[in-house]
């Protein structure tokens, strides 16, 4: 393709990206009240288009933060849709916590299992789709090699404060609700995490991969027109995000209670999936884009972010509501679900421990959670429970048996999480 016909490629990509978040914008900010699977379908091209600008303005940060802080700045957007959803959910519970704490915390694990059982696994697999097309591509290329998604330096601190945060979250099945004490904890896990982002923005460049799409076209701009296109990117995709995440959810929930589907599975299994949608789009655009290590660590930056920001928020939200310093109350149910979700964590978090993701790893991620989404769905109320701690226990032995095979990357990680200087001794 000619520089013209690329400039002209990457100009329809971008004004195309911008119309499709337009209507459900203007949905939005009009008061209308469409159908709502009308609604759903406006609100669900508008979050797709919010996030391939997404994508492509982190791309460009990239040049000016670095990749660690660029990826973290592409998590904390993309997952807005989550905070919307979820800090509604919240809001609601201080009112009426025995119909609306359950939904909150549904929310909550349902994106995060979405995120790991799914996102994690797309990427490696898309990977290994993308490096065997490329093999037999080239005549001479001999096998199909770039099969394992690799973990820059960088992207491996995100590793180490996840592991911190999902020991800590284990301890959430033994509690009876979510308090001050532990929003403290995980949002301070959080900021020590772009604390040591921040320090280490030079350790490692990751992936440098040219730009592709309308990233070079932005990438051409003079200095300011380019920083100015940039920020109007990122603005235009977090009020977007954030403005239609949470009625494009109640669209898709709404849908669903014409069907007489139960509400809880509904909010933690089809509501994620909207709100879930521009995490997974970006990322899986950057794995096509042979750029997987970055679209793994936005996920596991994004993962970061979920299980420590998110979750920290919750009881906050709970208490301005309720005026009430107790927790965000956890019945015997939800305690199995955050105890499932941290397991699903920890066993992904082993699999990356050597960072890399593969093939088998990402086919397991993907088996387990389908398995256990299946049946929470099939299965009657009286064994939902037991089947939620026989996938955690499964996860659990599963993570202890790779865990005794791998205690060297384990010291390694934690060494790469201390400081720059223990990163650079990991990259050489």
């Amino acid at each position: 393709m000619s520089r013209a016909g690329g400039g002209r490629a990457a100009l329809v990509e971008l004004v195309a990206a911008v119309l499709i978040a337009i209507p459900g914008l203007v949905l939005r900010l009009s008061g209308a009240s469409p159908a709502p699977a009308e609604a759903a379908i406006l609100y669900g091209l508008a979050i797709v288009g919010a996030a391939f600008l997404l994508t492509w303005a982190a791309e460009l940060l990239e040049e000016h933060l670095g990749e660690g802080l660029a990826i973290a700045v592409l998590a904390l957007v993309a997952v807005l849709p989550e905070y919307a959803v979820d800090v509604v959910f919240a809001w609601k519970a201080g009112k009426n916590p025995a119909h609306f704490a359950p939904l909150a915390l549904a929310n909550m694990t349902g994106a995060n299992r979405l995120l790991i059982g799914v996102g994690w696994s797309l990427v490696a697999l898309t990977a290994a789709w993308k490096a065997r097309r490329n093999g037999r591509a080239r005549a001479d290329a001999g096998p199909p090699r770039g099969r394992a998604v690799s973990l820059a330096p960088v992207q491996m601190v995100g590793v180490g404060f996840l592991g911190v945060a999902t020991l800590y979250a284990m301890t959430f099945a033994l509690r009876r609700s979510l308090t001050f004490v532990d929003a403290a904890v995980l949002i301070g896990i959080f900021a020590l995490y772009l604390v040591r982002l921040s320090r280490g923005r030079h350790d490692d460049r990751g992936e440098q991969e040219e730009l592709e799409g309308a990233a070079v076209l932005i990438a051409a701009l003079p200095p300011r027109p380019r920083a100015a296109t940039m920020i109007a990117m990122l603005v235009l995709a977090a009020l977007t995000i954030f403005l239609l995440a949470e009625p494009f959810a109640t669209s898709l929930v709404a849908t669903g209670n014409a069907l007489k589907v139960n509400d809880f599975l509904l909010v933690q299994w089809v509501a994620p999936l909207a709100s879930e949608a521009p995490e997974f789009i970006a990322a899986i655009v950057l794995a096509r884009k042979g750029r997987s290590s970055t679209a793994l660590g936005a996920l596991v930056s994004s993962k970061i972010n979920q299980w420590t920001l998110l979750v920290g928020f919750l009881p906050l939200v709970f208490a301005l509501s309720s005026f009430s310093p107790h927790g965000l109350p956890l019945d015997v149910a939800q305690r199995e679900e955050l105890l499932l979700t941290a397991s699903q964590s920890f066993f992904a978090l082993v699999l990356v421990l050597e960072g890399r993701l593969g093939v088998g790893g990402a086919v397991s991620l993907l088996t387990l959670f389908l398995a256990q989404f299946a049946l929470s769905w099939a299965l009657p109320a009286s064994l939902a429970g037991p089947a939620r701690l026989g996938f955690s226990a499964l996860y659990i032995v599963a993570g202890l048996a790779l865990l005794a095979m791998r205690r060297a990357a384990l010291v390694a990680v934690v060494r790469s999480s201390v400081g720059p200087a223990a990163l650079a001794k990991r990259r050489d």
